[in-house]
């Protein structure tokens, strides 16, 4: 296991963005973590449905130390053991799974648990959760975050589904507390033909999008 360390609320704040890599090898997940550190991204999770994504997310947390290196794709206790085990510094589920909610909060670990509903959103915060991922957010957009956001304004709401760096300004001004960004932010087309200079400029592009928004 790797060695402990909290999740660094400042460095997510830095840049409110979870990377979501989701069945990525071992290298381009190297890769992508190397390239976060150069372009102030600060926040990873590792979807647990990526093969050998434990062995991923030790050795990220022992190479990437300055790095929030986290487990995504938490659905059961099960999935939520392995996780813990393999240094997760926070946890994101897809779904509302009170069990993994409850257990995360005792062990005092950031957790994002996925909700859809207003119902479902609320339930989520008053379990515990350090903030809501609302899923799938670009079924309707920023105005529904913004309708959620107006009588739940204590909830910190993390939209992840369908952001881009088209809409991105968009969800924040509507009152997201931070992002989750899968293809949006990592596209797999650069990713496979190993185009690191032009990831590095989309990081840097999307950034520029919300900087004066932070």
């Amino acid at each position: 296991m790797a060695t402990e360390q909290s999740f660094s609320w400042t460095a997510f704040r830095h840049t409110p963005i979870i990377g979501i890599l989701r069945g990525n090898s071992v290298e381009d997940c190297r890769a992508v973590a190397e390239i976060c550190m150069e372009t102030g991204f600060y926040t990873l999770e590792i979807t647990m449905n990526t093969s050998r994504a434990d062995r991923i997310i030790t050795q990220l947390r022992g190479d990437f130390p300055e790095l929030n290196i986290g487990a995504g794709t938490v659905c059961n206790l099960e999935d939520y053991e392995r996780a813990v085990g393999a240094g997760a510094q926070f946890i994101v589920t897809p779904i509302l799974d009170e069990e993994v909610i409850l257990g995360a909060v005792a062990e005092n670990l950031p957790v994002f648990p996925g909700a859809f509903t207003p119902t479902e959103i609320y339930r989520a915060w008053s379990l515990g959760a350090s903030a809501v991922k609302v899923f799938p957010a670009g079924l309707l957009g920023p105005d529904y975050l913004r309708e959620i956001a107006a009588p739940l304004d204590e909830v910190r709401l993390l939209p992840t589904g369908g952001i881009t760096k088209g809409n991105i300004r968009a969800y924040f001004r509507a009152g997201a507390a931070g992002v989750g960004m899968g293809s949006g932010l990592l596209d797999d087309q650069l990713l496979e033909t190993g185009d690191f200079k032009g990831i590095r400029a989309h990081f840097r592009a999307v950034r520029a999008e919300i900087e004066d928004l932070l």
